[in-house]
C-alpha cells in the first residue's frame, strides 16, 4: 500500500512539474496593427476605450451602437486618435438584439474593406438594471437576457457564420463580467445573462477550433462608465453598501487589461486580483491562463478567501432583513400577518 502511495505521489509530482514547464502557447502575440477590429457597444464605456486603443495601434476600427449622436461623438475621438491616413474608421447605427440586425451591421462594416470579414470581433454591448428579484416581471427578466446574452449571442453567430463562409481565421472576444463567475444579490436580471455568455464562449472555444477561429472572454470587475452611472439609479441600497469597498476600473484600464489578455492568448481574461480568484476557483475544464503557477496560487487563496467573503456578504444580507421588511411594507408588497 505504501509503495503504491509513493508511486502515486511521484506520478503527481511528475505530472505537475511537466505542466509547470510546458509552454502555454507558441503563437506570437496578437497585434491589431493593420487588422480590421469590429466592436459592438463602441460608442461609450469599454467599447469606445477599446476602439481608441486599437486606433492608436494602427488598426482599422468599426464601432456599432444604437445611438447615432453618441456614435458621431465616438467616431470623432477615433479620428483624433488615428496614426496614419490609411486607417479605415467607421461608425454604424444598428440594433443588435436580433440575428438580422447583427448580420446587417456586420455586412455594412465589411463594405469599406472590399467585403472582407473583420479580423477580430469584440462583443462589448450590454447593460445592467439591478433590483430585487421579487420586484421583477416576466418582461424585465426577458429584457435582462436581451441586454446581456442575446446582444452577444446574435453578433457572435453573425460573425462566426461569416468567418466560416469566407475562410477567415479570425478572433471573437466576448465580454462577460466577474458576475459571470458568481451571483450577487440585486443582479438577478444581469448575472444569469453573463453566466450564459460564459457558457457560450466555452462552447465556441472548442467548436470553432474546427475553423481555426480563436475565442476568448473578458471577465471585468466594476467599470466606472456611463452604464455604471445608469445602473446605480436602480441599485438597491443594500447592494450599494456591499459594493462600497469594491475596487473598480476606468474603461481605459479595462481596455488595456483586455488587450493584454488577448495578446497573451488567454481564454479567460482577468486583470484584477478579485477576478483572478474567481477565475482560478471556477475554471472547470477551461484552459489555464498564460501562467499555470499563477492559477494554482490564486486557486489556493480562493479556497479560503472566497469562503470568508461569502460568509461576510451573507451576514450583511441577513442583517438587512428588518430594513428590507420596512421597505417592502412601504410598497405594500407584504401581505398582512
Amino acid at each position: 500500500m505504501l509503495q503504491l502511495t509513493l508511486v502515486g505521489v511521484v506520478f503527481l509530482v511528475f505530472t505537475f512539474g511537466t505542466i509547470m514547464i510546458w509552454p502555454m502557447s507558441s503563437r506570437s502575440r496578437w497585434n491589431p496593427s493593420g487588422r480590421h477590429c469590429y466592436i459592438t457597444g463602441g460608442s461609450s464605456g469599454l467599447g469606445l476605450a477599446l476602439a481608441i486603443l486599437f486606433t492608436k495601434r494602427g488598426a482599422d476600427v468599426s464601432i456599432v451602437a444604437r445611438n447615432k449622436e453618441n456614435l458621431d461623438k465616438a467616431l470623432a475621438q477615433l479620428e483624433a486618435s488615428r496614426v496614419n491616413p490609411n486607417q479605415i474608421l467607421r461608425a454604424y447605427s444598428y440594433s443588435l438584439g436580433t440575428l438580422g440586425g447583427a448580420t446587417d451591421a456586420l455586412e455594412a462594416a465589411c463594405v469599406p474593406h472590399g467585403g472582407q470579414t473583420p479580423d477580430a470581433v469584440f462583443l462589448c454591448a450590454g447593460k445592467a438594471t439591478p433590483g430585487f428579484f421579487i420586484e421583477q416581471t416576466e418582461e424585465s427578466l426577458r429584457k435582462g437576457m436581451d441586454d446581456t446574452y442575446w446582444l452577444a449571442a446574435q453578433s457572435a453567430m453573425a460573425a462566426s457564420k461569416r468567418m466560416v463562409r469566407t475562410h477567415t481565421e479570425g478572433k471573437i472576444v466576448f465580454v462577460s463580467s466577474v458576475l459571470g463567475y458568481f451571483g450577487l444579490i440585486g443582479y438577478s436580471t444581469y448575472s444569469p445573462g453573463k453566466h450564459a455568455i460564459r457558457g457560450l464562449a466555452e462552447t465556441l472555444r472548442q467548436e470553432l477550433l474546427l475553423y481555426s477561429i480563436d475565442v476568448q472572454i473578458y471577465m471585468p470587475v466594476t467599470m466606472y462608465s456611463p452604464g455604471y452611472d445608469e445602473e446605480n439609479k436602480t441599485k438597491p441600497e443594500l447592494v450599494l453598501k456591499i459594493e462600497e469597498s469594491d475596487g473598480g476600473l476606468t474603461p481605459e484600464k479595462a481596455a488595456e487589461g483586455l488587450y493584454k489578455g488577448v495578446q497573451k492568448g488567454d481564454f479567460h481574461i482577468t486583470d484584477t486580483f478579485v477576478a483572478n480568484l474567481f477565475r482560478a476557483s471556477t475554471r472547470g475544464s477551461s484552459p489555464f491562463g498564460s501562467s499555470v503557477l499563477k492559477d494554482v496560487f490564486f486557486g489556493i487563496i480562493a479556497m479560503i478567501g472566497l469562503t470568508m467573503w461569502r460568509k461576510d456578504v451573507d451576514k450583511q444580507v441577513k442583517g438587512h432583513r428588518e430594513a428590507h421588511a420596512e421597505y417592502l411594507e412601504s410598497k405594500n408588497t407584504f401581505a398582512p400577518k
